[in-house]
């Protein structure tokens, strides 16, 4: 089909929820996309932080075609071995005692919740059940992540919401030590993806955990963006020196298919029990065994290569001197850039996808989240077209 075809038939039968950049996707190969008439994309988005090790990956192609030919899927009533291996994996690389696999990054985040609510609930009963989470923050489309979301422009349409969540500034202790007796948890995005790519104070970071501890509220890190290598470690929590009781991931967990989950510490592990929480799809093997070829990619060694790919991308943006563009900002290849005053974003992204460059937005400003497997050709390539396009 021409890119037009694809177009016409997605308008006509796909509902309209999505401000689509005029593009169509055919095909790729490692930070490259095309689109069925052959056009390249340097591609710095990797589908909204989800294909980190870009496309045809042949390790990945041969894991994903080896067990879709083996098995499928079978449901949670029996075992398997990729997700077992996988826990195993996540579970050694990170400090946490368990995991629990589902299939978005609203769902994880859906999970965790739970968790911090029946934690509390075993323990000291009803009345202590709010999650405070941060202005500004995102946490999921569903009823519940929309409430849990600090971002007032999320808040409507879809009335009644989930009660139970209080919001507070970011990096401001004081408010979350005034918070009363009913609070069973709090919630953060170590880096607010949504909200502009702005990463959190780390001593504030720390002084939350500590706060948590003190008074057993559970400390819950949503690493649905910032977990799987995309700030330059596993996940984002082992940068800021803290081990959460839970965190939720998702998008590169398994290299372009759907997968998401929780990791949760000693204290956690058996507070979700058989019929307290459930998935159909959760663990699949294929999505699993995908996930077993991002494991192994995402050595120590390749994770300080992603710090250093950041570090790169972010002076060359910078050197530029675009008059569009102020600072960047972010952690590993998680990067914003701050959009000067008298410019769109949109406009912005619109122009650079143009020129053959697909970007994201965040906020008010500009989001990057390159594959993690982008080389410095690509890198360069993507700057040369900013360049053409904004100077």
């Amino acid at each position: 089909m021409t890119s037009q075809e694809i177009k016409d038939l997605t308008g006509q039968y796909i509902m309209n929820t999505y401000g689509r950049f005029p593009v169509a996707i055919d095909h790729g190969e490692g930070a490259r996309l095309y689109d069925p008439e052959g056009r390249k994309y340097i591609d710095f988005t990797s589908g909204i932080g989800v294909t980190d090790l870009g496309y045809g990956y042949q390790p990945w192609v041969d894991a994903v075609s080896a067990q879709a030919k083996k098995l499928g899927h079978t449901s949670n009533l029996f075992y398997t071995e990729p997700p077992a291996k996988l826990a195993e994996i996540l579970c050694k690389r990170t400090g946490m005692s368990c995991a629990f696999f589902a299939n978005g990054g609203g769902e994880a985040n859906e999970g965790i919740i739970k968790l911090a609510r029946k934690y509390s609930f075993d323990k000291y009963g009803k009345g202590r059940s709010t999650i405070v989470t941060l202005r500004n923050s995102f946490h999921g489309r569903t009823i519940t992540t929309l409430m849990a979301t600090g971002q007032d422009v999320f808040h409507n349409y879809f009335f009644p919401f989930t009660e139970g969540f209080r919001y507070v500034g970011a990096n401001d202790l004081s408010a979350l030590e005034s918070q009363g007796d009913d609070v069973c948890g709090v919630l953060l995005e170590l880096v607010q993806g949504e909200g502009g790519v702005l990463p959190l104070d780390q001593e504030y970071v720390q002084a939350v955990a500590k706060l948590c501890e003190a008074r057993d509220w559970l400390l819950l890190a949503d690493e649905v963006q910032t977990g799987v290598g995309r700030t330059g470690s596993l996940f984002a929590f082992q940068q800021y020196g803290i081990l959460p009781d839970a965190a939720s991931f998702a998008k590169g967990i398994a290299g372009g298919l759907p997968m998401s989950g929780i990791l949760a510490n000693e204290k956690c592990r058996d507070v979700l029990g058989p019929g307290t929480h459930a998935t159909t799809f959760g663990g699949n093997p294929v999505c699993a065994a995908a996930g077993l070829v991002v494991q192994e990619t995402l050595s120590d060694a390749f994770l300080e290569e992603v710090k250093a790919k950041g570090a790169y991308l972010r002076e060359g943006i910078e050197a530029l001197n675009l008059p569009c563009f102020g600072k960047t900002r972010g952690l590993g290849l998680m990067i914003g850039i701050e959009v000067r005053e008298g410019w769109s974003n949109k406009d912005i992204a619109a122009r650079l996808i143009d020129q053959g460059l697909l970007v994201l937005t965040a906020g008010p400003g500009m989001r990057l989240l390159p594959p993690l497997v982008i080389t410095k050709e690509e890198m360069d390539q993507g700057l040369a077209i900013m360049k053409q396009a904004l100077a």
